[in-house]
């Protein structure tokens, strides 16, 4: 039942798509500062998440689109991915797979950029912990949430208004700026 279904496929698309952004992000920032070590922080910190998170939308666009409209309570005869996908490639053919590629990109990227900026940041703001502490693990922990909590709400708070973009696209099937602009006619600013 909607909205449960494909509920396993968004939560494995959403952790490996994570999973590579932070990965190739901490990868990235560690190759470009060994190869180019003039290279300024800021562009060695938000180059590998830029790149990362653009791969990573393109290449899950298909699963976030067919979990979005598996989700639609009007699509009841829709029983998996698989059939949300055939639907989709049936009348829009290959193309309708990654239409709101472009408001997923502008969602993405500025969220993992400022994610991987700020903690990055936090992790030089925030004190070291001790190893000499009797609580050093939990110490750690405590330290990786407070990192992890601001970054997440930093990224959030930027891009949201892009998800009610990129979802109204996949409703309409508009383009980014005819969605803009149907919003805005519907709601206003």
């Amino acid at each position: 039942q909607p909205p449960y279904k494909g509920m396993c496929a968004t939560i494995l698309g959403m952790t490996w798509a994570r999973a590579a952004i932070f990965w190739g992000s901490d990868i990235g920032k560690s190759m470009l500062k060994s190869q180019f070590p003039n290279m300024p922080s800021s562009i060695a910190t938000l180059l590998p998440p830029l790149l990362c998170s653009t791969c990573v939308q393109i290449v899950n666009m298909p699963l976030v689109r067919s979990t979005i409209t598996l989700q639609n309570p009007k699509e009841t005869e829709l029983l998996n991915i698989r059939a949300s996908m055939r639907r989709i490639y049936a009348q829009q053919g290959a193309a309708g797979l990654w239409h709101g590629t472009s408001a997923g990109i502008l969602k993405t990227v500025p969220k993992y950029c400022t994610a991987v900026y700020v903690k990055d940041y936090m992790e030089s703001a925030l004190p070291q912990c001790s190893p000499e502490s009797p609580s050093y693990e939990t110490d750690l922990l405590i330290r990786s949430a407070c990192k992890s909590a601001v970054a997440g709400v930093a990224g959030a708070a930027l891009t949201n208004p892009l998800d009610v973009i990129r979802n109204e696209m996949f409703k309409t099937n508009f383009g980014l700026i005819q969605t803009v602009k149907h919003l805005h006619a519907e709601m206003g600013w």
